[in-house]
């Protein structure tokens, strides 16, 4: 229904202006809460150990797609084995000029040069705060971003209490300042101060390789500068990755970041090298193009420890990740029956 009937009502308006209707059906938990079971797929052969907590399944909701935090417990019905929210910055940010969010159908992607568009720390606490009793026992991750360190600390002092990880996010493409923590020192540097204290698992969103062909060994070296020193730092986990720069004219910036399925195989390249940079002791949280059990698969088969899901859910709906939870247990199935 939501493909050939919802999605296409959806896509004949702006996609910020479909995104706020879906948030509004979004908000109300009871409808979801009721439709649970048709979405959840609950099987231990899908259980994941994560950064000391244990997942119903292996895959999450990417940051970006609930920016405000307001519709986890409604999300948490959808069968993901754990949610995060956000990017919160500590100051409320009203983004970058429109438009600032575009289609491409063909290629099931998107291009978002939003530039965390919200409504601030506090704003986020107050309902975090509230979203526990509705999450489900859904494992809830909130990512933050700043310009500085003290922005970055300041969030993570606030929001570590009320959920059960945090996301350093330092690499959106599309929001001025970040790149100052794409140097490894400073990164090193982030981590650390973020870490003096901290109490629950803390990871750090990388920046992605380049396009297939683009940017050589040294950005791809680069990347992987980055993933050493946040392992050397301390963090639990690396989510691989943030969407690709790329330049559009049709946004009022000319350039935003690129996710969805045009990114698919450079994630799987990166979370492989990763992998084989880091070794076992750290987790990657596989990022970008995921949109099937098949995806999923190959990302973990690549060494991925979980995968996250957003541009999937706006060409495909909430069905999602019932299908990939399912078509991963028909793979766990096959591959247990091929060793036994």
């Amino acid at each position: 229904m939501y493909r050939h009937l919802l999605r296409p009502m959806l896509f004949m308006l702006p996609p910020e202006a479909a995104q706020k209707i879906a948030d509004a059906f979004l908000r109300p938990v009871a409808p979801w809460r009721a439709l649970s079971p048709l979405l959840r797929v609950d099987d231990p052969r899908l259980e994941v150990d994560w950064c000391g907590m244990r997942l119903k399944s292996p895959l999450g909701l990417a940051a970006g797609f609930d920016k405000d935090c307001r519709a986890l417990g409604s999300l948490s019905r959808w069968g993901f084995g754990y949610l995060v929210g956000g990017t919160v910055t500590e100051q409320p940010r009203p983004g970058n000029p429109k438009p600032r969010l575009l289609r491409y159908p063909k290629r099931e992607s998107l291009m978002n040069a939003l530039g965390f568009p919200g409504q601030g720390l506090e704003a986020a606490a107050r309902r975090l705060e509230k979203a526990g009793p509705a999450t489900a026992g859904s494992p809830v991750i909130v990512s933050i971003a700043g310009t500085t360190v003290e922005e970055v600390v300041a969030c993570h002092r606030r929001l570590e209490p009320l959920v059960d990880a945090i996301e350093v996010n330092i690499s959106s493409p599309n929001t001025a300042g970040l790149r100052v923590f794409h140097e490894p020192n400073a990164l090193s540097d982030l981590v650390r101060r973020v870490s003096d204290g901290r109490s629950k698992p803390l990871m750090v969103k990388l920046p992605p390789y380049p396009a297939s062909g683009a940017g050589g060994d040294d950005a791809i070296e680069h990347v992987l500068s980055l993933a050493r020193a946040c392992v050397n730092a301390g963090v639990d986990a690396l989510t691989v990755a943030n969407s690709r720069p790329t330049e559009d004219a049709g946004l009022a910036m000319g350039s935003g970041g690129l996710s969805g399925r045009a990114v698919f195989p450079d994630m799987v390249r990166m979370v492989r090298d990763v992998r084989r940079e880091i070794g076992p002791s750290v987790a990657i949280n596989a990022c970008g193009g995921i949109f099937s059990g098949e995806d999923a698969w190959e990302a973990l088969r690549a060494g991925a420890t979980t995968v996250q899901m957003y541009t999937a859910l706006i060409y495909r709906g909430p069905t999602t990740p019932r299908k990939v939870n399912r078509k991963l247990l028909e793979l766990i199935t096959d591959e247990d029956a091929g060793g036994a």
